[in-house]
């Protein structure tokens, strides 16, 4: 497909920062938060002054380290506030807020909770694996066994409680719930209860459902939610599920469109990527594809504009110039190109998983073995600039970057650095 210049022009806006980013009410501030799933905008992509030229002890300094129960969720970063979950005796979900300038602890709370999850899956553990949502007075924690919290983020007292489960009647997902929730205004969407839900934030009411998959083994979305400020000229929630992919008015609930995405066993894992009125994403042991969007007077279309052969698997890429820069299931960094889906090149195997942060012409990749990349986003070649063994423990929850800092969830611990700004290239 020969892309417009105008499809062409949001393409590059897009990557560059300006794609929707979910209504999150928050007091403005100066200080660099990371208040969300792959962070405030959603994509990956952030902001702010200059990375370091280098990731060695000197341009990375550790401020301080806690320990803290199994988690496989990232951490959430307010003005003054890092809340954590955690999983403890095979029993128990723990929150705990960690002053932001010291790591001493705020408050804690728990709750029973615990479900063991199946065949690969149970060999790295069964912890908790949603990343919560923060609207700076809420915190909004997914829990495994199908259950959505909301607490005081100052003192951890609870607000509400919604059991999917119960609710819908329907069966505990098999891998638990991993969708991450989604704050918009005074709702919160998240895919939980085998389809896609919407909540009034303040009482956890819900608003509508859809996409019902009926839960179980082919319920329990492993992807998370996105919102498209306007794709195809409409305001709309993009969906994957453990089959489709589609769009759904945040409104209604009605869904806009909706086309099937193959995988093996339902493995539609990474969020989905809008850019301009395309929407990138790749599955399990299948392929990667660019789908672009149409809206003739209301009704809406999807069109396959091309497929490549890369196989993603758990990492969300990162877009950045119109190239999408991707961890494979092969362990391997591929970059494509989001126009033509030619593939640019592709890396000597790394990690198993790479959680992705950019900003500018640099990615940070921190994969599952403790290991921290420093990547130049150059679509003609791999280019590492540096690396570093930052933990001894596994590091499969997402990065956090807020400003001139850097945020570690390793296994059993929450690790804070800060880097000093040097000149680069």
């Amino acid at each position: 497909m020969i892309i417009t210049g105008r499809l062409l022009k949001a393409i590059v806006l897009a990557s560059a920062g300006f794609i929707s980013a979910p209504m999150v009410v928050a007091q403005q501030s100066t200080v660099p938060t990371w208040d969300q799933w792959r962070g405030p905008t959603r994509d990956g992509l952030i902001s702010g002054n200059d990375w370091p030229a280098k990731l060695s002890d000197q341009s990375l300094a550790r401020l301080w380290r806690v320990e803290l129960d199994s988690s496989y969720s990232g951490p959430i970063v307010s003005e003054s506030t890092v809340f954590v979950t955690g999983t403890r005796n095979k029993k128990t979900e723990v929150i705990t807020a960690l002053d932001r300038k010291s790591g001493g602890k705020l408050w804690e709370v728990e709750w029973p909770g615990t479900m063991t999850v199946p065949f690969f899956a149970s060999s790295n553990g069964s912890w908790i694996r949603s990343t919560p949502a923060y609207d700076g007075s809420t915190l909004f924690v997914a829990g495994m066994c199908d259950v959505l919290v909301a607490l005081d983020g100052k003192t951890g007292k609870e607000h509400w409680r919604i059991d999917f489960v119960k609710e819908f009647k329907t069966t505990l997902p098999t891998f638990g719930c991993v969708s991450s929730p989604l704050i918009d205004g005074e709702f919160l969407f998240v895919q939980a209860g085998g389809s896609l839900v919407k909540l009034d934030k303040s009482t956890g009411k819900v608003i509508w459902r859809t996409l019902e998959d009926g839960g179980g083994m082919m319920g329990g979305s492993f992807s998370s939610p996105t919102m498209a400020t306007s794709l195809a000229g409409r305001r709309q929630l993009v969906v994957q599920t453990r089959e489709k992919l589609a769009g759904v008015d945040p409104e209604t609930g009605k869904v806009l469109w909706e086309r099937n995405v193959p995988s093996f066993r339902g493995m539609n894992i990474l969020t989905p990527l809008v850019i301009g009125d395309s929407i990138f994403t790749s599955t399990y042991q299948n392929k990667s594809w660019r789908f672009d969007v149409s809206n003739t007077e209301g009704t809406f279309a999807t069109n396959e504009a091309w497929n490549n052969k890369s196989q993603g698997y758990m990492s969300t890429p990162v877009v950045i110039d119109g190239y999408v820069y991707l961890h494979l299931q092969n362990q391997r960094f591929t970059c494509i190109n989001l126009s033509t889906g030619a593939g640019m090149w592709t890396s000597q195997p790394y990690g198993k998983y790479s959680s992705l942060v950019a900003q500018k012409d640099r990615i940070l990749a921190l994969d599952q073995s403790g290991r921290l990349l420093l990547i130049k986003a150059n679509p003609n070649s791999f280019e590492l600039i540096d690396e570093r063994q930052i933990s001894d423990q596994e590091t499969w929850a997402h990065l956090a970057v807020c400003g001139d800092e850097i945020y570690v969830r390793e296994l059993n611990a929450l690790s804070t650095f800060r880097w000093k700004n040097e000149k680069r290239d």
